[in-house]
């Protein structure tokens, strides 16, 4: 066939870059080539609009081990001669279309990154956005991503320990479905997604390949719309079983001396993790394609290198160990497949039964090679104006701050996510200990290490939208936030950018700012980030998602006894505030959802004082002065009260005199703040100690055992806001 400009552009692809592409090849490529390169060169896989601003992060220091990008997943350092491997991507479009598939080949996607660097997977997390939960269609959506992310984690045995959920409008169309892994390795057993050794055999190792994903990767970098269905086909089908052992057999590799890189397919399959490994290693690679087992019969060469079948591995072997290898998947009952061998050429050569199908330079494919870098145009939203007019004096004062206490715990932002959470194997490898103990963050036994982990997701979008500057840090600092009071030490970061369409100045101006201000809080925290996963096109028929650039954060606990849970322990020990109440409930839960105001500034912030607290509280938990914390966030300090209520079904006893509005006292939700509680006889080394740091505190109250009293207001028995904070959602979405 004659390969036009139209025929690139069918495939995604400019028209300037397919004139970059000819220049590159000295030729007009053939149609599996330019389908190699549209894979290639998608958002999904190069990150054209995004690698110029991904680059100002700080990418280095602290504990890491391999420098951001370098792998499949950020290493950073444990100590003791171990490692923690984690990152979090993107499956947005894909679990648009089919829920189920694909929020579980997300979870099994996730997986690979961790465990094809020789980690074994020990927790996964999820960021999870939806529409309005009263719509049928919203409904479908969770139901779907909730079964599928339960059933691929619960069968291949790794515990989902954290996560969030939140329901905005304007996630309707697109559901945002990010999933986050953690692992842990030998630091000196890693293995690295590298090609290297002319003659080296490249085997194919896992599940046959099928027609299941193939342009899943240009897909991803395309809007959803009505036609999208269409493209169905570029879902992929997940078996949970096939993976795990695929990990037990990939981690058994570490036992020999055989292998040399290796690499899971994922977006764009064969050809992303061909080039990749070749480029890293700057070599080439003979491929004889029909050597790659299949589940359907006369696929095609571009079918074969484009599809994104799940469970599926790339190995460079050391030439002359095949057996060893050949050996270990036969235990396994899997497949593997010497399908071709590296050479010093830097070419990748694509053959089918002895002819050459496509010839390409790898370094040409890939990011950081010669795949294209945009910087888009950008300017300020017209929405700012309405943003900058808002006015706090236009709304009336709270008077009745019971009723709005019981309308907040029932919004499905603020809800027991309890109808989600009973899905997942939270509890499988005996690691979790937050399931009954909870804490900002969820605490993992990381075994091996003597040491446990701290780890969480964090991004209120919603504050990103008002001011994506300020709303990128405070996801920064709240993730770091949830870490300390949990009683561990943040050290690294992995992000998911999600974003409308790059294209719109609007759009890249939210993500320009965003990345900016992560990358001053990663800063500031001592957090540098090392790795994660770009999401563009994600737009709803009116414009763009809100802007939600989610972090994933890993902290470490040298000593497993630091550790602090977020609930009350006993009654009439003291409850403190810990920073400043501000005249502030812009990006609230109460303005934006009770008041309906949807154009507010983002909450008060500023990231001297975020730190300054942080330290605070980590000298409280190290000096076993408290004997719990809960950060205030959504619903504010009255949320955060009756969250730290609900474990242990105690109560509170609050008399609180202040200055500022009643609305921005009980439910404004200006960063930098921490409700802590201790026994009475600690209450004035605390005081003094807080007075020596110039750290402001506010005394509440005293907890009780069980009856809430708000400046002498019965508010009844803890059971009765408990029941109703448990079963908001699951009430709305059975009777809808």
């Amino acid at each position: 066939m004659e390969i036009t400009v139209k025929t690139a552009q069918q495939l995604r692809l400019t028209e300037e870059e397919f004139s970059l592409i000819k220049q590159k090849l000295g030729r007009t490529p053939n149609f599996t080539e330019l389908c190699a390169f549209s894979a290639m060169w998608s958002e999904h896989c190069s990150y054209k609009n995004s690698i110029k601003w991904l680059k100002t992060l700080p990418r280095s220091g602290g504990r890491m081990l391999v420098a951001a990008g370098e792998e499949n997943a950020g290493l950073m350092d444990l100590g003791n001669g171990f490692g923690v491997v984690f990152k979090i991507e993107s499956h947005n479009h894909p679990s648009a279309l089919e829920p189920f598939q694909g929020a579980a080949t997300g979870v099994g996607g996730i997986q690979r990154d961790i465990f094809t660097m020789g980690a074994r997977p020990i927790a996964s997390l999820n960021s999870l956005r939806f529409g309005n939960l009263q719509d049928k269609k919203t409904q479908h959506l969770l139901r779907g991503v909730v079964h599928g992310i339960g059933h691929y984690g619960n069968c291949f045995g790794v515990p989902t320990v954290a996560g969030e959920v939140y329901f905005e409008e304007c996630y309707h169309t697109n559901p945002l479905v990010n999933a986050m892994s953690v692992g842990i390795l030998k630091s000196n057993q890693m293995i690295s997604a590298t090609a290297k050794g002319k003659g080296n055999p490249v085997f194919f190792v896992g599940s046959a390949t099928g027609k299941d994903g193939i342009g899943g990767a240009s897909f991803a970098s395309a809007e959803i719309t009505h036609e999208s269905v269409q493209e169905l086909p570029a879902v992929q089908v997940g078996d949970p079983f096939q993976e795990k052992k695929l990990l037990e057999a990939c981690l058994e590799l570490l036992n020999t001396d055989a292998i040399v890189g290796m690499q899971d397919m994922g977006a764009a399959g064969i050809i992303c993790s061909t080039a990749e490994m070749s480029a890293k290693g700057n070599v080439g690679m003979r491929i004889d394609l029909e050597k790659v087992p299949t589940r359907q019969s006369d696929m095609k060469a571009w079918e074969l290198l484009l599809s994104e079948s799940q469970e599926r591995m790339l190995i460079v072997v050391e030439k002359g160990k095949e057996q060893q290898v050949l050996n270990i998947f036969d235990k396994w009952d899997l497949s593997a497949s010497n399908i071709g061998e590296v050479t010093d050429d830097g070419l990748l050569s694509f053959y089918m039964h002895g002819n050459l199908e496509a010839q390409i330079p790898a370094y040409e494919l890939v990011l950081g090679g010669g795949a294209p870098q945009y910087a888009r145009e950008y300017k300020e939203p017209a929405y700012f104006q309405k943003i900058n007019s808002f006015n706090l004096n236009s709304i009336d004062d709270i008077t009745d701050v019971k009723t709005v206490a019981e309308q907040l715990i029932q919004l499905p932002n603020i809800a027991s996510k309890r109808w989600i959470y009973t899905q997942y194997d939270s509890m499988v490898g005996t690691a979790n200990t937050s399931t009954n103990a909870p804490s900002d963050a969820a605490i993992i036994l990381a075994k091996e290490t003597n040491k446990s982990l701290a780890v969480t997701v964090d991004c209120n979008s919603r504050y990103v939208f008002a001011n994506p500057y300020i709303g990128a840090m405070i996801a920064v600092a709240e993730a770091a936030r949830n870490i300390v009071c949990s009683g561990g030490e943040p050290i690294g970061v992995t992000n998911c950018l999600n974003f409308g369409n790059p294209y719109d100045p609007e759009v890249y101006y939210q993500f320009v700012k965003a990345v900016t201000g992560m990358g001053d809080a990663c800063k500031k925290f001592n957090t540098p980030v090392t790795g994660g996963n770009v999401s563009f096109y994600n737009q709803h028929p009116a414009g763009a998602v809100y802007p939600t650039p989610t972090i994933g954060m890993v902290g470490v606990l040298d000593n497993f006894n630091d550790r602090m849970t977020l609930n009350f322990k006993a009654a009439e020990e003291i409850i403190i505030l810990i920073g400043t109440q501000k005249n502030d409930i812009a990006s609230s839960e109460y303005l934006h959802k009770l008041k309906g105001v949807e154009y507010s500034p983002a909450p008060a912030f500023d990231l001297e004082e975020e730190y300054q607290v942080q330290q605070f509280i980590a000298s409280l938990i190290k000096e076993k002065l408290i004997s719990s914390a809960h950060d205030i966030s959504e619903g504010g300090l009255i949320v955060t009260l009756l969250e730290k209520c609900f474990y242990h079904n105690l109560g509170f006893n609050i008399n609180a005199t202040h200055s500022i509005r009643n609305d921005s006292f009980w439910v404004g939700e200006a960063q930098s703040r921490v409700v802590v509680s201790l026994p009475k006889n600690k209450e004035q080394q605390l005081l003094s100690l807080a007075a020596k740091t110039k750290i402001n505190c506010t005394v509440l109250g005293t907890v009780t055992s069980g009856e809430i009293q708000v400046n002498n207001e019965d508010w009844g028995n803890i059971r009765t806001w408990k029941n109703k904070y448990d079963t908001a959602i699951e009430n709305i979405i059975n009777t809808k």
